[in-house]
């Protein structure tokens, strides 16, 4: 194998309204249909709810509104990406999944400054592939004992 081939590494890429976000492939579980969630009381507003994954309670997160962005109502299209992180298992809903990437150290490009702490909080990296520039999600940020612990560390 190619050393080239070797330092690939992948993502789940999806959409949210007209924009593409990704999340490393080794930290997805599961891709899921929409279904609904039980609400969870004086949760933050991105928490949809909970839902019971093979006897998992997940909490799911409407990743539009996470992000600031403009939210609609969950449907058929819409997609649940299992994810694991820091030993916590969660939701991300999303409208669609849109690829799974493959990408090389060369297409990776740092989050650019843009004076905004908590927009470029949410984000890793940015990955360009021809003329597709799409941010990976930082994790820790999206959950609130998450964002706790890294801003405690």
């Amino acid at each position: 194998m190619s050393e080239n081939r070797k330092a690939l590494e992948e993502y789940v890429a999806f959409c949210i309204g007209e924009q593409e976000f990704c999340i490393a492939m080794n930290l997805t579980r599961e891709l899921r249909g929409w279904i609904p969630t039980t609400p969870l009381a004086n949760s933050p507003d991105y928490i949809l709810g909970v839902i019971n994954l093979r006897g998992i309670i997940l909490p799911v997160l409407d990743m539009a509104k996470r992000l600031g962005l403009s939210t609609c109502t969950p449907g058929e299209r819409h997609v649940i990406i299992v994810v694991q992180f820091e030993g916590r298992s969660f939701g991300l809903l999303v409208e669609a999944v849109s690829d799974i990437l493959k990408v090389s150290p060369n297409e990776v490009r740092e989050v650019p400054d843009l004076n905004l702490q908590a927009t470029e909080n949410f984000f890793k990296q940015v990955i360009v592939q021809d003329d597709r520039i799409i941010c990976e999600i930082e994790l820790k940020q999206l959950l609130p004992e998450l964002e706790m612990e890294s801003q405690a560390a």
